[in-house]
């Protein structure tokens, strides 16, 4: 990755004479953009390109290269890639399309086999090239002139990434990066992070993604990098994966965006909606200091953007400053009779810009508030003109000692207070909201910190679990039987109803006189996934002669519903008494791995989609917080002079069927539904555990 973004010599094979070429505009990028080292136009029908001698192929030239720009037609690019891996150059920007993006997946796959072979790396195919800051190198061919600074993009659109560097150069956003990954053949975001994260001149990385290549590897170096510096994403498309299992709530209900979205959130990735958002965010955290502590101070001179600004911090997770006594002190010298020192702290219509800059003052000496929102409604009596200065002043006073973002409401002076303090690099915006914002991506950047890293599943008796899994593949099955799973389940430490699995109607009403009444029956069958569907569940039964009813019943509701299905027998089960009914599963995610969810549980999972999704495995920590972020989280807590549920046991489960999922990796899904959860210190009971898994899936060892 050093001889990508700071290589000491750079060919450009398909430089072009005609200043229309994609290969004429790179090589004079890297010209003006002030490149150190050595540029070596690769074109066999040109002497010289630019001032620069030109060279028929890059093993013509004797000195080293070590990044190689691709701009000929994608008919060439594969012998260019196996001529530059003779000369070896460590590193190949393909700008050049034509290539998975259109189908032509075999193509590209020859080439990156041919790299590989040589020991280069490829980024792209399909991309408008890099630039590095470390090198003063623009290697791409879009309009040039982009300014150094503290920001890296990482993007996957390359129009896209071409029209960033235009928006950068209007939002005066320096960059210490900016590479198109393109369709990521080989190397890909997780292979930039890793350098981006120890690159000292990158303050924040910005992502834009549109589909996830190696999800796994994705969260995990994002889970790192953001506990150093923050990494903001935007990601396009929010339709459902259709590739995901149906065989299981957990594979059916992780929709794409629902996945990335909580994944994202777990990793410690703050996710902008839009990319002007985005923007504002990293410019924001690029340029201001870690705020020593989450208390933060609105001035204001109108009550109502005030109030505005309250529900904004709320929205964003910013907490206000709330010791009146102490902010009735700091602002008694500003502040009129008829003005209010609670927070926020209204200086009233009056205020002056001298107020301002008071009041202002104040919060940067105050130890106790560690950030600031000054707010501005333009008045009849207002200063206008004067205000241009004074934020200029305070930013300048505030910068690199305690954050604060700014919001002017008013007519075209505001505007174009707004529009010229902007291109200084103030951040300071036309609306509460947009100014709150970023603050708020600032505090949820710095608790990155205190997440809780991976766990061990020490705990757990794997030997038994693979051996009942191998057992079972023999027989070609990818799923369990109802006693391999409650196997499984005892395994890992979870209390499981007494059950036994019986193959007649003598064996069911033997099973229910062991286990007592009142017990349940349940249809087993390698073709009958979802029980309750087929009416293969019978509940609360009393008695023999409940039982045989219900017995041939289940046979019949089974047959029905499907004929072909093979009936195993069926499974008589201690009847449990209730409890808040939740669901807790693993489902592997074709991009992201084993992904765990917890959520409302009972029969009506899949109408209420009441859940939460993260990496497995998962903390203790991350366990308790999916179970809080669930709408039907009160339901827990206690409600109607119900007592408080046994969440910390509900949440061992949920780690225990992660570590689980992440330990055996053949385990496709795995999922307990209903987890009756009883009050406080009373436990949890996993009433039905279903497994299934590819034996072909090679088993990831502790």
């Amino acid at each position: 990755m050093q001889r990508l973004f700071a290589p000491r010599g750079v060919a450009v094979i398909g430089a072009s004479t005609n200043s229309a070429k994609i290969g004429f505009r790179v090589v004079k990028n890297i010209i003006d953009g002030g490149y150190g080292g050595s540029v070596y136009p690769i074109n066999p029908k040109a002497d010289e390109i630019l001032g620069q001698a030109a060279y028929p192929s890059v093993e013509a030239v004797e000195e080293m290269i070590d990044l190689g720009i691709v701009a000929v037609p994608a008919a060439h690019v594969l012998p260019v890639v196996a001529s530059c891996g003779r000369k070896g150059i460590a590193n190949l920007v393909i700008l050049t399309s034509g290539f998975s993006e259109v189908g032509k997946t075999e193509e590209e796959r020859c080439i990156v086999e041919v790299a590989r072979e040589s020991g280069v790396r490829i980024l792209g195919p399909n991309v408008f090239g890099i630039y590095s800051a470390a090198a003063s190198l623009d290697a791409t061919f879009g309009p040039g002139g982009i300014a150094p600074g503290g920001v890296a993009i990482v993007t996957q659109s390359g129009a896209l990434g071409i029209a960033m560097i235009g928006k950068t150069a209007s939002e005066s956003l320096g960059l210490s990066a900016l590479v198109s990954v393109g369709n990521k053949s080989d190397l890909g975001e997780a292979d930039l992070l890793e350098y981006l994260v120890a690159d000292e001149l990158t303050r924040v990385v910005l992502l834009y993604i549109e589909g996830v290549k190696d999800g796994e590897r994705l969260v995990r170096t994002l889970s790192q990098v953001t506990r150093k510096k923050p990494v903001v994403v935007i990601k396009s498309g929010r339709s459902k994966r259709g590739a995901m299992a149906a065989a299981s709530h957990t594979g059916s209900l992780a929709g794409a965006d629902a996945v990335f979205d909580d994944l994202m959130r777990e990793a410690g990735v703050l996710r902008a909606r839009s990319v002007q958002e985005a923007f504002d965010w990293v410019r924001f955290l690029s340029d201001a200091p870690t705020p020593q502590g989450d208390e933060a101070v609105i001035v204001t001179n109108g009550g109502g953007i005030g109030v505005l600004a309250t529900d904004a911090c709320e929205e964003y997770g910013v907490q206000l400053f709330d010791e009146q006594g102490e902010l009735a002190e700091a602002f008694k010298g500003v502040m009129p009779d008829f003005g209010s020192s609670k927070n926020p702290v209204d200086l009233t219509g009056q205020a002056t810009a001298s107020d301002y800059a008071e009041a202002l003052e104040a919060v940067l000496e105050h130890s106790g508030m560690h950030s600031a929102i000054a707010l501005y409604c333009e008045t009849a009596t207002s200063q206008a003109d004067q205000f241009e200065g004074l934020l200029r002043d305070v930013y300048a006073r505030y910068r690199g000692r305690k954050p604060i973002v700014f919001s002017l409401f008013g007519g075209r002076t505001m505007a174009d207070v707004i529009r010229t303090l902007r291109a200084e690099g103030v951040p300071v915006y036309g609306d509460v909201y947009e100014a709150v914002s970023p603050l708020g991506a600032l505090y949820r950047a710095g608790r990155n910190e205190d997440r809780p890293g991976r766990e061990s599943a020490d705990d757990m008796d794997l030997a038994t679990v693979r051996r009942i899994l191998t057992a079972a593949g023999r027989e070609g099955r990818g799923f369990l039987l109802a006693d391999e799973a409650a196997e499984v389940a005892g395994a890992i430490g979870l209390s499981l109803p007494q059950s036994r699995v019986a193959r007649t109607l003598k064996d069911a009403v033997a099973a229910a006189q062991m286990i007592g009444y009142p017990v349940v029956m349940k249809i087993v069958s390698r073709d009958i996934i979802h029980k309750s569907d087929a009416g293969g569940v019978a509940l609360d039964l009393q008695d023999d002669a409940e039982l045989i009813d219900a017995y041939q019943a289940l046979i019949r509701n089974a047959k029905a519903y499907k004929p072909s299905a093979v009936i195993t027998g069926v499974e008589v089960a201690e009847m449990i008494r209730p409890g808040v009914e939740t669901i807790v599963g693993v489902s592997r995610d074709p991009a992201f791995g084993p992904v765990a969810m917890f959520g409302l549980g009972g029969i009506y999972v899949e109408v209420m989609k009441d859940v939460a999704f993260r990496a497995a495995p998962v903390s203790r920590r991350t366990a308790h917080e999916m179970i809080a972020s669930i709408r039907s989280y009160p339901l827990l807590l206690g409600v109607r002079g119900e007592g408080r549920k046994d969440i910390d046991a509900a949440a061992r489960v949920l780690r225990k069927l992660s570590l689980l999922a992440d330990a055996c990796r053949e385990i496709s899904d795995i999922e307990v539904n209903p987890l009756a959860v009883y009050d406080h210190g009373e436990g949890v009971r996993a009433v039905d555990v279903r497994i299934l898994f590819d034996p072909q899936e090679e088993v990831k060892r502790p």
